[in-house]
């Protein structure tokens, strides 16, 4: 069994030449999956947990957004509870769930703030992610958490789904939040080094692979496939995150858990693991996506003074330059920026509904109070959420 470069992708061929995906993340998902939470089931593992904590906050005095994702509610649970076997009901593991949330939220507080950084729980849904304005809630809350320096501590909410609304497992949570807050890199811990070519342990000509394209379908192949028994909740399921995660421009690294101050390391720019080197830069992935849009439920006219602002100085909408609503929108959805004339100059993400767009015409942000009932963003659309249109 030896190590090689990936043979996936010819451009990306030399183990010195992995770009450094880590290195440069300003924004990253870590997710540590139960076995490694919970020490192979045995109950929360306190030095790891510190270990990892210690990590993070470290990351997060440097400068950089750390969100971790957890694994290990139920087997804290069953210990706390003195369940030696996992139960198969399902009230009774969402039992166990809610149990075992308590010390693993407990565990990492406690950790992080030893450290000198603060944490948040975050327990999440598909239902969360799947609704519009549940989705962007979630996005803004955590974005928040974010620039307060604070680590948000995510898990699914297992005492509210059953199967036919779970996630599936943490893999799949932990690439959906790095689409969610558009994350830089998502790093997967497990107790593997990465990914092989084939199973290690039954195939001794099996190679690592050090770095390949998100995305490549040779990947699933070498996971074992999606009804294989390797892949069930194992390599597969990190291969698919991945895959996802590219979606929107997140490279994901597949890293042992236990070797020593690994995230401290991959942000030094060290090789360790596998890196999925995602195919489309952050900012262009939600561009492309905006400027794909057929339709769009609505547009804004905007002022001469507007247009200047938004085509010359990329700067972002504001009300007090609409002078027009039309259509039917939500928060979040994509609209069209149109000048006086009704030329198309922009599309980009609502922050406020139509109904609520109609009050803000020609308003300045210190009236939205007022106006709404609430104050939230200053803006009707972002820069970051605006793309300029080909004629403009």
């Amino acid at each position: 069994m030896t190590d090689v470069a990936s043979p996936l992708n010819p451009s990306i061929n030399d183990f010195h030449d992995i770009p450094p995906v880590v290195k440069a993340a300003r924004r990253i998902v870590v997710k540590v999956g139960s076995s490694l939470v919970t020490n192979e089931g045995r109950g929360l593992d306190e030095a790891a947990i510190g270990h990892w904590s210690q990590q993070l906050a470290t990351l997060v005095q440097q400068g950089r957004e750390l969100i971790m994702v957890s694994s290990g509610a139920v087997a804290e649970g069953m210990k706390r509870l003195g369940w030696t076997s996992r139960p198969k009901e399902i009230n009774e593991l969402q039992a166990a769930a809610a149990v075992g949330q308590m010390g693993l939220v407990q565990m990492y507080e406690s950790k992080l703030r030893e450290c000198g950084v603060g944490s948040a729980q975050v327990l999440l849904t598909h239902a969360d992610l799947a609704d519009r304005e549940r989705y962007l809630n979630a996005r803004s809350t955590l974005l928040t958490l974010l620039q307060l320096g604070v680590v948000p501590v995510i898990n699914e909410n297992d005492t509210v789904v059953n199967d036919e609304i779970k996630f599936g497992d943490n893999d799949t949570l932990g690439a959906l939040v790095a689409n969610l807050v558009e994350a830089d890199v998502l790093i997967i811990l497990t107790d593997q080094k990465g990914l092989y070519t084939a199973d290690p342990r039954r195939d001794p000509t099996a190679t690592f692979v050090h770095v390949a394209r998100a995305g490549d379908p040779q990947l699933e192949t070498m996971a074992g496939g999606a009804g294989s028994g390797i892949g069930k909740g194992g390599m597969i399921t990190k291969i698919l995150a991945a895959k996802r995660a590219a979606g929107s421009g997140a490279s994901t690294v597949i890293a042992w858990g236990r070797e020593p101050q690994v995230l401290q390391r991959l942000c030094e720019g060290e090789a360790i693991g596998t890196c999925l080197v995602a195919q489309t830069a952050k900012q262009q992935a939600r561009k492309q996506w905006m400027a794909d849009h057929l339709q769009m439920r609505g547009a804004v006219v905007v002022d001469d003074g507007a247009v200047g602002k938004i085509v010359g100085e990329g700067k972002s909408l504001l009300p007090i330059g609409m002078t027009e609503v039309s259509g039917d929108f939500s928060r979040g959805d994509v609209i069209a920026v149109r000048d006086a004339l009704g030329n198309e100059i922009a599309r980009g993400l609502a922050n406020y509904a139509s109904s609520e767009a109609r009050l803000l015409c020609r308003r300045s942000s210190s009236d939205f109070e007022r106006l709404l009932g609430y104050a939230a963003e200053p803006e009707m659309i972002h820069r970051d959420n605006l793309v300029l249109s080909k004629s403009a």
